[in-house]
C-alpha cells in the first residue's frame, strides 16, 4: 500500500485524531439510519485496543462556517455509544478540549462538535489545521467519503501529524484498487442514472479502463437518441447527442464494448401500476416513455456479467423506485451478487441511488464491497486525485 494503516502506527498512550463521516440521515431529530456510524466502529475499537485515545472529528450538513444548532453532532452521540459499546464524551467547543477537565482527560472516546461550524475547516486554513493538529499526536483518516475535499480535517492535519488510514478508508481503497487499479479482467462497468451531463468525466474515464460499459437509466435514452432512434416522451438530453456520439467513438478506439438496451419497457406515465409494454429499442411509440430495459437486454447484461472478473456499478438501469420498472436493475444486481458470492466476480458499487437500488433488489449483501462515499466514489471513478488520499500517500 502507498499509505500507512493502523497496524503500522504506535498508538499506545497517544491521542489519535480520527476524521470520520457520521453525516447520517435524521427523521424528527433522531438518526434514522446508523450505517455510517456502525462502519467506523472497527477503527475506533482498534485504536482503543492499541492503547490510544480516539478524538473523533466529523461534519454534519453544510453550516458554512457558522454554528447552526440544527446541525449539531450531539444527535449522533447515543447511536455512537451503542455502536462502540462504551460511553463517549461530547465536546461542544475546541476551547473545551484545549483546556480539558479531569473528566475529559479520563474519557475513552471524545466526539467533537461539527467541524464545519469553523470557517477555517472548508478553507483548509493552515492556522486552523495547526490548531486541530495540536489536539492529537497521530492523525487517522477514516472518512473516504470526504477524501475529495481538501479541508483542514481531511488534508491540512495530515500534513502536520504522523498519519494513516482507518479500517473503513483502508477497505475502500483496497476495494477500489482491486476494481480499477489492477483489476482482474474482463472488467465491466454498469453506469445508470438520469443524465449523461452529470457523468461525462466518469464515462470518459471508464471507456479507457474497462472492457464492457453497460449504460442504463435515463442516460441510455440520450445515447439511443444520438444514434437516431426515437425515444418518444422519455427523459432525454437531446442537446448531449454530439457528446454521446463522441463517447461511443472514444470507446470503440479504446476497445471498450458499449451495451445499450436492445429492448425497452415503455409506459404512458411514470406511476405505480401504470400499464406497460415491451418493445424493441428502435420502436418506442411517440406517446410513451422508456422506463426500464427489457428482458432481452437483461439477458445480454447477464451474459456479460457471467463472463466478467471485475464489476464496478454506479446507478440503476431503470426507474427502480416503482414496480415493474425495477425489473432490469433487480435482475442484474442479483446475478452480480450471486456471482460474487460464488467467488467468480469482484463487485464494487457506490454513488447516488446505487445503494438504495441494490438494497431494494436484496442484492447488496452479496456484493464484494459497497461504498457509501457518494461524491468521493464518483470522483475516484472519474480518475481524479482525491486530496485526502494523496496526502496520506505523501505522509507514508
Amino acid at each position: 500500500m502507498a499509505w500507512k494503516t493502523l497496524d503500522e502506527m504506535d498508538l499506545k498512550d497517544k491521542r489519535v485524531l480520527v476524521r470520520v463521516d457520521i453525516n447520517v440521515p435524521l427523521e424528527n431529530g433522531v438518526v434514522s439510519d446508523s450505517t455510517r456510524i456502525d462502519r467506523i466502529a472497527p477503527t475506533v475499537l482498534d485504536i482503543l485496543a492499541k492503547g490510544g485515545k480516539p478524538i473523533l472529528i466529523a461534519h454534519f450538513g453544510r453550516p458554512k462556517g457558522k454554528v447552526v444548532l440544527d446541525m449539531t453532532l450531539r444527535v449522533c452521540l447515543k447511536p455512537l455509544e451503542a455502536a462502540l459499546g462504551r460511553s463517549v464524551i461530547f465536546v461542544e467547543t475546541l476551547e473545551a478540549i484545549e483546556h480539558p477537565t479531569d473528566e475529559l482527560q479520563a474519557a475513552d472516546v471524545i466526539l467533537l462538535e461539527n467541524i464545519r461550524f469553523h470557517q477555517g475547516e472548508e478553507k483548509n486554513d493552515p492556522e486552523f489545521a495547526e490548531r486541530l493538529a495540536a489536539l492529537g499526536d497521530v492523525f487517522c483518516n477514516d472518512a473516504f467519503s470526504a477524501a475529495h475535499r481538501a479541508h483542514a480535517s481531511t488534508e491540512g492535519v495530515a500534513r502536520i501529524l504522523p498519519s494513516c488510514a482507518g479500517r473503513l478508508m483502508e477497505a475502500e481503497l483496497t476495494a477500489l484498487e482491486a476494481a480499477l487499479g489492477k483489476p482482474a479482467r474482463p472488467v465491466v462497468a454498469v453506469v445508470g442514472g438520469a443524465k449523461v451531463s452529470t457523468k461525462l468525466e466518469l464515462l470518459g474515464n471508464l471507456v479507457e479502463k474497462v472492457d464492457h460499459l453497460i449504460i442504463g437509466g435515463g442516460m441510455a435514452n440520450t445515447f439511443l437518441a444520438a444514434q437516431g432512434l426515437n425515444v418518444g416522451r422519455s427523459l432525454c438530453e437531446h442537446e448531449m447527442a454530439e457528446t454521446a456520439r463522441a463517447i461511443l467513438v472514444k470507446a470503440a478506439a479504446a476497445g471498450c464494448a458499449i451495451h445499450l438496451p436492445t429492448d425497452i419497457v415503455v409506459a404512458a406515465e411514470f406511476k405505480a401500476g401504470a400499464a406497460s409494454e415491451i418493445c424493441p429499442a428502435r420502436a418506442c411509440p411517440d406517446d410513451k416513455m422508456i422506463l426500464d430495459a427489457g428482458p432481452d437486454s437483461v439477458k445480454i447484461i447477464t451474459q456479460t456479467l457471467e463472463n466478467a472478473k471485475t464489476l464496478i456499478w454506479n446507478g440503476p438501469l431503470g426507474a427502480f423506485e416503482i414496480e415493474p420498472f425495477d425489473t432490469a436493475t433487480n435482475a442484474a444486481a442479483r446475478v452480480a451478487a450471486q456471482l460474487s458470492q460464488d467467488g467468480r466476480l469482484i463487485s464494487v458499487a457506490g454513488g447516488g441511488d446505487t445503494v438504495a437500488a441494490l438494497n431494494k433488489a436484496g442484492a447488496a449483501e452479496g456484493f464484494t464491497y459497497i461504498s457509501t462515499a457518494g461524491g468521493a466514489f464518483l470522483e475516484w471513478m472519474e480518475g481524479k486525485l482525491l486530496p485526502g488520499v494523496a496526502v496520506l500517500e505523501r505522509a507514508a
